[in-house]
């Protein structure tokens, strides 16, 4: 399985390079986040993208989350799915192949850091429930903190900063702590200029001085085959790059 994850930040103004992107890498599952829509403003070339099952999944506001699978991987229509404490138009769910795949975009918490805490412990609450059912796991997207300080660039880097406080990210460890693995850093554990979003100044992106906050966790059974997980740093105009799986 090859799944692709983008923080497109607005669907509409970047809707040629989704569609390059999804051309290009053609993953098996496709999971956006921020895509600034409802259904009904989606650009139509990407509504009903060929050979995909598509879920759009927004509201006109800042949040929003697409889910595309692809057809050759699953014959019929998946059930897509939305946890009970989904707000805000953050998450997305289909069972694909066997696997449980999830579209997710965690709160800021810039405005209230509350909800952002309580939305990451719910989702640690599902994931629990999803591995101890036996069920295979993926969830990729936006998770909005940065595991450790190798995560952010030293310039970027200040104490109590929201996405750097210890709360927010035990909690990313005590998800991960259920048997998911984190990809990027697995696969590129000494990097310490692995990034995934840059601040739109100061030509930041140019000069790599990031953060990485967008993710690939897996199942570690389905980790343990993924050959692939890739920041592709230098595409597109979102303040967030790609990164793309590949789970044979």
């Amino acid at each position: 399985m090859k799944i692709g994850t983008w923080n497109v930040n607005g669907i509409r103004a970047r809707e040629a390079q989704v569609a390059e992107w999804i051309a290009r890498e053609r993953p098996d599952v496709v999971c956006l986040q921020e895509i600034k829509a409802p259904p009904a403003r989606v650009p139509p070339s990407l509504c009903e993208l060929e050979g995909y099952w598509c879920l759009w999944h927004g509201a006109t506001a800042y949040s929003g989350v697409g889910l595309h699978v692809r057809r050759e991987v699953a014959p019929e229509r998946p059930a897509f799915t939305h946890p009970d404490f989904d707000l805000e138009t953050r998450i997305a769910v289909a069972e694909v192949a066997g696997v449980t795949v999830a579209s997710v975009y965690v709160p800021n918490g810039g405005k209230d850091f509350a909800a952002k805490l309580r939305f990451l412990e719910a989702l640690d609450r599902w994931v629990e429930a999803a591995c101890a059912a036996g069920r295979p796991l993926v969830i990729a997207g936006d998770l909005n903190v940065a595991r450790t300080d190798q995560d952010v660039h030293p310039k970027e880097r200040k104490a109590g900063a929201i996405g750097q406080r210890p709360e927010e990210r035990a909690l990313i460890e005590q998800i991960l702590s259920h048997g998911l693995v984190d990809l990027g850093r697995a696969m590129d554990p000494k990097n310490e200029g692995l990034f995934t979003y840059w601040a739109p100044w100061r030509n930041l992106r140019q000069r790599n001085i990031g953060w990485r906050i967008d993710y690939v966790l897996a199942s570690a059974a389905l980790a343990s085959r993924a050959t692939r997980c890739a920041v592709l740093a230098d595409f597109g105009t979102s303040d967030h790059a790609p990164v793309v799986a590949e789970l044979p």
